[in-house]
C-alpha cells in the first residue's frame, strides 16, 4: 500500500498568503511535486468544489480540504504548518494547521478507512498539539503513521524541503528531529495518539478506527457508552454524513462520542461514509430516547427513526458545540411531546424479544419504501406540472405541446384559438404556451418515476453500486427508449420495476462480496458491479420474465377497467381503510404507492380508473388531520391544550394531503383515534369512487381541484368523511370522561 503521507508531501511554516484557495493550491501543488497527482488542476477544482459546499474549518486552528477525485490514483495526505494562518471559515479564526485530504474516486474501503482515523485524530488536542510542536517532517510523519496506526515510511525520509512553497520555493522551517511520540505524552500524560477516557464498556476497533460498542461507524455491539455511569438517563443514538464522507463525517462522530462521554451518556453513533456504514441495529434505536441527525446530505434510510424527537444540524455543528448537541437531544428525550420528532409514524413494538436483526417482513418493507419514497417525488412534480397544464392550456393542449415547444417562442406565441385550444385560460396563447411547456416537464418527470423505483430498490439492497443497474431496469420496464414494432414490447410497468429493482439489487450485492485483489477494487463500483449486474438482469428481464410480468401487468389494467358499481366502492373503502390506519407509515404508503403509480400512466387520458383511485386515496387521506381538527372546535374540553394547538395546524394539513398531521392525536389516545378516523375514511373512499370522482395530480389535495374531475362528488365525499369522523371522535372521547379532566392538561 503506498504510504499515505510522505515527507515530500510536509511542509513547515508555510506562507502561502491570506486566501483559502491559495492555500489549497499550494497544497495540490506539494502533492504534484511529490509525484502524487495524476491531474493538479483536477484535484485543485475537486477541492474547490468541496469547499464551496461547506466550509472545511474547524476549531483549534485546523482546516481539512478534501475530496474525492480522479486527479490522485492513491488517497494522498498532505500537510501544511501555516505561518501567518489563514482563514477556513471556522468560528474561532484561521488556522494554522491544513491537511488536504485527496482519495481517487472509487478508492478501495482500506484506503478510506484509514482517512477516517485521520479525521478522528484531528478532534484531539493532543494530536493536533504535537503536530505543532514538531520541529521537522520526519516528526509529522512520526506522529501521523502512529495515529493511523500505520508503519512510517522509513524510505522516504529524505530530504524533503521543511519549507512551505511548492517547488522548492525557501520557507523558514525544519530542525532536528524530536521525539514526536514523547511530545503527545508531554501534552496529555498518557500514550501519543491514545484516545480521550472511554465509558466503561468501550473498546478500540483497529482496523476501522472507531470504537465499538459505543458511537461507531456503524451500529455498535456491546456496551454502549455511558453505561458505566449508573445513571438513568437515556441512552441516544446519531447519525453524522457529510458529501465526501471522508472528514466531517468522523469527526463529528468522534466530537459527539467525547461530549456523550463527559456528559455520562450511552451513545451510539451510525457514520454514514465513504468506509463504508453498518446501520444502528433496530434495538439501540427503539431503546433511544432521542435521534441526532448532523448531516449535510440526506440520511440513509431515514424512516427508522420515525417518530423520535430529534436534534438536526448540519455536520460541522458537532465538532464546534457537541456538548450543547448532546444536552439539547436530552431535554427532548426527557419531554418527547413538546419536541420536533423525526417525521412518520413511530415502528410499533410488540413487546416481544428482538433479536436486534431486520426480519425478511422487515428488510421487504423496507426495500420496497425506500423505493417508493424516491419514486414519489417525481410522480408528484410531474403530476401537479401536467395538472397546470390542463389548467394553462386546457385538456387538448396534449395534442399540440410538442408542435408549440419547437415552433413557439415567448417571444412568438400560438394562436389557442387557431389550433384547436378551445379551453385554454382565456383564450392566451401565452398561457397556451405555458401549458406546452409545463406538459412538456411533467411528463419527463413522469418518464423517470418507474426507473426511480427501479433505482432506489436496487440501491436499498445494494447501496451505491445498485442505483445504475436499476434504473436501466427501470428504464426497461417502461421502455424508456420507446420500443416498438409487429410484436408488442414486454413493457412491465410498475411491477416490472419491483421485480426489475429486486433482481438488480440482489446481484450488485452479490457481486459486491465477492474478494477481487486490492488493484481491482476501485473499479468494482464505478465499472464491475454496474456492468455485469445491468448485462445479466437486462437479459433476465427481457428474455425470461418480461413477457409473464407485462401479462400480468395487462390483467391488472383490465380488472381496474371493469371496476364498476359495488366492487368499485369496496375498493374505495379498502384504500380509506389503508390511508388512516398508520397515517403516512406502510399501509398508507403501499395505498398511495398504487394510486400514484396508476396516475402515472393515465394522467393524460380523460376517463382512466387510475384517475378514480387516485382520487378516493386522497380524499382518505384529507380526512382525518380534518376530523380531527374539527373536533377540537367541535369539543375543545375533550383535548388537551397541546392537541387544540396541533389541532389549528390540522386545518391545513388536511387539506394540503398531509395525512401525518393526525399522529399526535393518534399516538396520545389510539383506541379513541384510529377506529373513527378509519372508518371516516372508508366512507370517504367508498363515496368518491362511487360518485366516479377523478383526480389527475398526485398531491395537493384541496389545491388541486383544478386538477379534478368531479369537484361536486370531491367536495361531498370529504365533507361526508369528516362528519362521520369527527362524530365518531367525539362520542369514544366522551365516553366515561368529562370536560375537566383534559381541560387544563
Amino acid at each position: 500500500m503506498t504510504a499515505l503521507i510522505t515527507t515530500d508531501l510536509v511542509r513547515l511554516g508555510a506562507d502561502w498568503g491570506p486566501d483559502k484557495h491559495d492555500v489549497i493550491r499550494a497544497l495540490a501543488g506539494v502533492v504534484d511535486d511529490a509525484g502524487r497527482a495524476t491531474s493538479r488542476d483536477q484535484l485543485v477544482e475537486d477541492a474547490f468544489a468541496r469547499e464551496s459546499t461547506s466550509s472545511t474549518g474547524l476549531p483549534g486552528g485546523i482546516a481539512i480540504p478534501h475530496c474525492r477525485t480522479s486527479g490522485v490514483d492513491a488517497p494522498t495526505l498532505a500537510f501544511a504548518r501555516l505561518d501567518p494562518g489563514v482563514d477556513f471559515g471556522a468560528k474561532d479564526g484561521p488556522a494554522d494547521l491544513a491537511f488536504l485530504i485527496a482519495a481517487p474516486a472509487g478508492g478501495d474501503a482500506d484506503h478510506l478507512t484509514i482517512l477516517t482515523k485521520l479525521a478522528r485524530a484531528l478532534v484531539k488536542p493532543a494530536f493536533t498539539d504535537a503536530l505543532r510542536a514538531a520541529e521537522s517532517p520526519e516528526d509529522v510523519i512520526d506522529l501521523v503513521t502512529h495515529e493511523l496506526g500505520e508503519p512510517a515510511p522509513g524510505a522516504t525520509r529524505s530530504a524533503a524541503p521543511a519549507s512551505g512553497t511548492p517547488s522548492g520555493a525557501a520557507v523558514p522551517g525544519g530542525g532536528e528531529t524530536t521525539a514526536p511520540r514523547e511530545a503527545v505524552e508531554a501534552t496529555t500524560g498518557t500514550t501519543a495518539g491514545a484516545d480521550a477516557p472511554r465509558p466503561t464498556g468501550s473498546s478500540t476497533d483497529t482496523s476501522t478506527g472507531s470504537s465499538t460498542g459505543t458511537a461507531t461507524a456503524g451500529a455498535s455491539t456491546g456496551t454502549p457508552s455511558g453505561t458505566g455511569t449508573g445513571t438513568d438517563q437515556p441512552s441516544l443514538v446519531a447519525v453524522t454524513a457529510c458529501p465526501t464522507g471522508i472528514a466531517h463525517t468522523y469527526m463529528a462522530a468522534e466530537a459527539l462520542e467525547a461530549a456523550a462521554a463527559r456528559a455520562g451518556v450511552a451513545l451510539q453513533v451510525e457514520t454514514q461514509g465513504s468506509a463504508g456504514s453498518t446501520p444502528l441495529s433496530p434495538d439501540a434505536i427503539a431503546a433511544a430516547g432521542a435521534v441526532i441527525f448532523a448531516v449535510d446530505v440526506g440520511v440513509r434510510d431515514r424512516g427508522r427513526f420515525a417518530g423520535k424527537p430529534v436534534v438536526s444540524s448540519g455536520v460541522k455543528r458537532p465538532i464546534d458545540d457537541a456538548d450543547a448537541m448532546i444536552a439539547e437531544a436530552l431535554r427532548y428525550a426527557a419531554d418527547p411531546a413538546a419536541s420536533p420528532r423525526v417525521e412518520g409514524s413511530g415502528a410499533s413494538t410488540d413487546g416481544g424479544a428482538s433479536t436486534g436483526r431486520e426480519t425478511w417482513g422487515g428488510r421487504t418493507r423496507r426495500v420496497l419504501m425506500t423505493g417508493v419514497s424516491y419514486m414519489i417525488p417525481f410522480v408528484a412534480a410531474g403530476g401537479l406540472m401536467i395538472a397546470l397544464a390542463f389548467l394553462f392550456g386546457g385538456y387538448e393542449i396534449t395534442d399540440h405541446a410538442q408542435a408549440i415547444l419547437l415552433g413557439n417562442s415567448f417571444t412568438d406565441l400560438p394562436d389557442a384559438q387557431a389550433l384547436g385550444l378551445d379551453h385554454a385560460l382565456l383564450d392566451s396563447g401565452f398561457f397556451a404556451y405555458v401549458g406546452a411547456l409545463l406538459l412538456v416537464i411533467g411528463q419527463t418527470a413522469f418518464a423517470f418515476f418507474i426507473p426511480a423505483l427501479a433505482g432506489y430498490i436496487a440501491y436499498a439492497i445494494a447501496d451505491r453500486p445498485g442505483i445504475a443497474p436499476g434504473f436501466v431496469l427501470g428504464g426497461l420496464a417502461s421502455n424508456v427508449i420507446g420500443v416498438s414494432g409487429d410484436s408488442a414490447y414486454p413493457a412491465t410497468g410498475f411491477l416490472g420495476a419491483i421485480v426489475g429493482g429486486v433482481l438488480a439489487g440482489v446481484i450488485a450485492h452479490w457481486i459486491a462480496g465477492r474478494k477481487v485483489p486490492a488493484w481491482a477494487r476501485g473499479l468494482m463500483p464505478v465499472l464491475v458491479i454496474p456492468l455485469v449486474t445491468s448485462i445479466v438482469a437486462g437479459f433476465l428481464m427481457l428474455v425470461v420474465l418480461g413477457r409473464p410480468i407485462a401479462w400480468l401487468m395487462g390483467q391488472l389494467e383490465d380488472g381496474l377497467s371493469s371496476l364498476s358499481g359495488g366492487s368499485a366502492v369496496l375498493l374505495g373503502v379498502i384504500l380509506g381503510l389503508m390511508m388512516a390506519f398508520d397515517m403516512g407509515g406502510p399501509l398508507n404508503k403501499v395505498a398511495y404507492s398504487f394510486a400514484a403509480a396508476g396516475v402515472g400512466g393515465a394522467a393524460l387520458t380523460s376517463d382512466a380508473p387510475e384517475l378514480r383511485i387516485m382520487a378516493a386515496v386522497m380524499l382518505a387521506g384529507m380526512v382525518p388531520p380534518i376530523a380531527l381538527a374539527l373536533a377540537t372546535v367541535v369539543r375543545p374540553g375533550l383535548f388537551s391544550i397541546p392537541e387544540r394547538e396541533n389541532g389549528k395546524a390540522g386545518w391545513l394539513l388536511g387539506a394540503s394531503f398531509i395525512t401525518e398531521g393526525a399522529i399526535p392525536f393518534a399516538a396520545a389516545d389510539p383506541l379513541r383515534v384510529i377506529p373513527p378516523i378509519m372508518a371516516g375514511s372508508a366512507v370517504t373512499g367508498g363515496i368518491s369512487m362511487a360518485m366516479d370522482v377523478g383526480v389527475r395530480a398526485p398531491h395537493g389535495g384541496i389545491f388541486v381541484l383544478f386538477a379534478v374531475d368531479g369537484v361536486v362528488g370531491y367536495l361531498v365525499a370529504l365533507a361526508v368523511g369528516v362528519a362521520v369522523a369527527t362524530a365518531l371522535v367525539v362520542v369514544l372521547k366522551s365516553i366515561g370522561r368529562k370536560d375537566a379532566d383534559v381541560a387544563t392538561v
